[in-house]
């Protein structure tokens, strides 16, 4: 079973890897992309073996291209570093990119309870998803937060937005490709405790990157 590295940009969030970092399966070599974080969320990675790169220009798109800088194995895995996914899930993402079924699997989030996705980033997850689906035929029902592709095929795309638009990016990108596309639902739990997301902590954050997807997409 060949080595796949994961990706996980982070701000802030050593309480989170405190948590993820001993669940993550062996097959995966952790990229932790440290974004300015002012905890210990490098430390924490550190003493679990992840492998630790730092990127001062905010943005959830620097965090990510940081991270698939230093990435060397041919599929590469992206998750949110807040504990809200269950590590254990890429495993069907990975498959389907290595066997071929796909150039891009998608994790599509299914909260595990009432509270865990903030009713205004879960709109204003919808109503993209749904333009997107529209507008350019995605095939999915989610922004593939988790996500598993071709290392190579994903920096060929040139995806460029270094914000929050990084996703809807990749994902008109990958459409106007050709890409081919899967998707799984995935658990999504709350955040560990000690954190706050940076999107959906607030409705500040929510229309924040609202707005770096209306940038993106107009």
């Amino acid at each position: 079973m060949d080595v796949v590295d994961l990706v996980l940009p982070c701000r802030d969030e050593a309480a989170a890897l405190e948590v993820l970092l001993p669940r993550v399966p062996e097959r995966f070599r952790v990229i932790v992309a440290d974004n300015g974080s002012t905890d210990a969320t490098a430390d924490v990675a550190r003493r679990a073996g992840a492998v630790v790169v730092h990127e001062p220009q905010p943005g959830y798109g620097a965090a990510v291209a940081a991270g698939l800088a230093v990435a060397t194995s041919r599929v590469v895995a992206v998750m949110d570093g807040d504990a809200s996914f269950d590590p254990e899930d890429l495993h069907r993402l990975v498959d389907d990119v290595e066997t071929g079924r796909a150039d891009l699997a998608a994790g599509r989030r299914r909260p595990t309870g009432r509270g865990v996705w903030p009713w205004h980033a879960r709109v204003g997850n919808a109503l993209v998803v749904r333009w997107l689906r529209r507008r350019i035929g995605l095939p999915l029902h989610d922004l593939a937060a988790m996500r598993a592709c071709r290392r190579e095929a994903l920096i060929d795309l040139g995806v460029a937005d270094r914000r929050f638009g990084y996703p809807v990016e990749l994902l008109q990108s990958a459409v106007a490709a050709g890409w081919r596309f899967t998707e799984h639902d995935v658990a999504y739990h709350p955040r560990a405790a000690g954190t706050r997301s940076k999107v959906s902590g607030s409705v500040r954050g929510t229309v924040r990157t609202a707005r770096d997807f209306r940038r993106v997409l107009s």
